[in-house]
């Protein structure tokens, strides 16, 4: 642990962005269009301006102080405005996926009605094709709540007083990933948001002997900014931090990689996170070809985070771009959840990713370091008894410090289930060594097959490699009663395949490598076509509601007899 009680430079997040604009008039926020071109950039002065403006215009739609304000629009001015708006005037927004590729319409629709009505949201900015699709399903809270931005700029601002919050009020609602459920609401302080990025901050730095404020000028992105590592650990690191952020469409990201790739070699020294799919994404669709003039020398730090580490991937990245001038010491693993506001533990030696076997599984399988506690951060280990685990032993992860997370919105039974004594029960599973963690998995997705505990991952991984997707095509993992054989697990795997022999042929695969790797039959092996298997918001498999779909013959499965 980065040992300390860190001095902060602002007490809350108004005075944050105040400071921003006047402190770095030269550093602001760029926004490119869909075919990566800078469509425009404002200064953080210019942000300021924009939001009180936007607060006026909340204040007119009836918002006020402590209402939840629900923001559900891409990466845009608007969302600015509006997220920020109504944290001028004292309401506390909530960014919402405005739905996509990862997921139907009508999915989107009811996850958005439900979290409205248990938030008991005062207002909804959102796009009028919303707000129709709501309509045409019934959906009554999102559709009387909503107001789209250009609605919203029809009205005349109305006076407002800009509220100077205490450091543990309350500042703003963030959606965990719901992998395992509907998404629960945290509540985050202005402390713990402040806190958490100025750790981070410092916690980057570690290698080069200062923060990176210090010698870093801009932040690259790519990730939406309803996701906890797009709201705290790029917009709000670089409003407190005072870095340049420039931030491309995720959808333009997915279809054409090297438009990231090419920002973080034009930007200066820059630092940039994404989850591992991200970095196996860039693998899957650069040809050696196609790089280049490709220049990532000036890449700083490249953290990686919101989902299990591949060590596969992350040696194919560095072995693939090294040439261009990445360096193994930009890599850096780090951990981290919305319940404690976001970072947790990030690498500190700055060596590379580092990885060793699981001490849970047989055979190869490795999992990755992902650093030591952030300043003024606690870590510690326990079995499901409670009691405490000693090194390399695996068991539940706790966490307590400033970032933790006061509660869940309007759940007190959720709340007090993830916090003991004044620590956070992460619900994931890991170890402990030399005071670094490494991760394994996930308590809730756990797999106890024939006595044995299995991590879905483990098997998924297997499968994802044989399909040949990387981070494209995704796999999930469950267990099903299978009477006297007891549980036995099933594997529902995405595929641009169609054709009967070559299913049959993987599926054959896939059961082989599975046997001779982990000693497991499976129960079944499903393929379905890519994007059909659920994910949340930020690209995680739901494997409760995959396996619920596959109990009630739900999947749009392919057929051995498919055509």
């Amino acid at each position: 642990m980065i040992s300390g009680t860190m001095d902060l430079p602002v007490r809350s997040l108004p005075r944050a962005l105040e400071r921003a604009a006047s402190e770095f008039p030269h550093r602001g926020i760029g926004l490119f269009d869909r075919r990566g071109r800078v469509s425009e950039r404002r200064s953080w002065s210019e942000v300021e301006a924009a939001a009180k403006s936007a607060a006026g215009r909340l204040t007119a739609a009836g918002v006020s102080a402590g209402d939840a304000v629900g923001v559900c629009l891409p990466t845009s001015w608007p969302w600015f405005d509006h997220w920020l708006g109504a944290l001028l005037l004292g309401a506390h927004p909530l960014a919402l996926a405005p739905g996509g590729p990862m997921g139907s319409a009508e999915a989107s629709i009811r996850r958005i009605e439900a979290i409205a009505e248990r938030l008991d949201l005062r207002l909804l900015v959102a796009a009028d094709s919303l707000r129709r699709d709501a309509q045409a399903l019934a959906a009554r809270a999102t559709a009387e709540r909503t107001c789209t931005p250009a609605e919203l700029a029809e009205l005349t601002a109305a006076p407002w007083r800009a509220v100077d919050p205490d450091a543990d009020a309350l500042a703003y609602l963030q959606l965990t990933s719901g992998s395992t459920g509907l998404p629960r609401a945290v509540e985050v302080t202005h402390r713990a948001a402040i806190h958490n990025v100025c750790a981070s901050d410092e916690a980057m730095g570690v290698p080069r002997g200062e923060a990176t404020r210090h010698w870093a000028q801009a932040m690259v992105s790519w990730l939406p900014l309803y996701h906890d590592m797009g709201l705290v650990g790029c917009m709000l690191l670089s409003m407190v931090a005072g870095f340049d952020l420039w931030l491309l469409p995720s959808r333009s990201f997915l279809a054409r990689p090297r438009l990231w790739l090419d920002q973080l070699g034009r930007r200066g020294t820059t630092i940039a996170p994404a989850p591992n799919f991200g970095y196996q994404l860039c693998l899957d669709r650069l040809a050696v070809d196609e790089l280049e003039g490709l220049d990532l020398s000036r890449w700083g730090a490249a953290m990686i985070g919101a989902e299990m580490i591949r060590p596969e991937t992350m040696d194919g990245f560095l072995e693939t771009f090294g040439p261009q001038g990445l360096s193994a010491a930009t890599l850096r693993p780090c951990y981290g959840l919305a319940e404690a506001t976001l970072a947790v533990t990030f690498d500190l030696l700055g060596e590379g990713v580092r990885s060793r076997p699981s001490p849970a599984a047989d055979g190869d399988q490795r999992v990755v370091c992902v650093g030591e506690a952030i300043a003024d951060t606690e870590l510690a280990v326990v079995a499901a008894s409670g009691e405490r685990l000693g090194e390399g032993d695996i068991g539940e992860i706790l966490v307590r410090g400033p970032g933790v997370f006061k509660g869940y919105h309007r759940d007190p039974e959720a709340t007090a289930e993830a916090l003991r004594d004044g620590w956070l029960a992460t619900g994931d599973l890991g170890f402990l060594e030399g005071g670094e963690l490494y991760l394994t998995g996930r308590l809730k997705d756990l797999l106890i097959i024939r006595g044995q505990n299995i991590m879905p991952h483990e098997l998924e991984w297997v499968a994802e490699e044989l399909a040949g997707g990387g981070g494209v095509l995704r796999s999930g993992a469950f267990a099903v009663d299978r009477g006297a054989a007891g549980e036995q697990p099933v594997i529902v795997q995405e595929t641009e395949l169609r054709e009967p022999a070559a299913l049959a042929a993987l599926e054959d695969e896939i059961r082989l490598a599975i046997g001779r790797r982990l000693s497991l039959p499976l129960a079944d092996v499903v393929f379905v076509r890519r994007g059909k298997i659920p994910k949340t918001t930020s690209g995680k498999v739901q494997r409760r509601e995959l396996r619920a779909r596959y109990l009630s013959t739900q999947l749009e499965s392919l057929g051995r007899d498919s055509s």
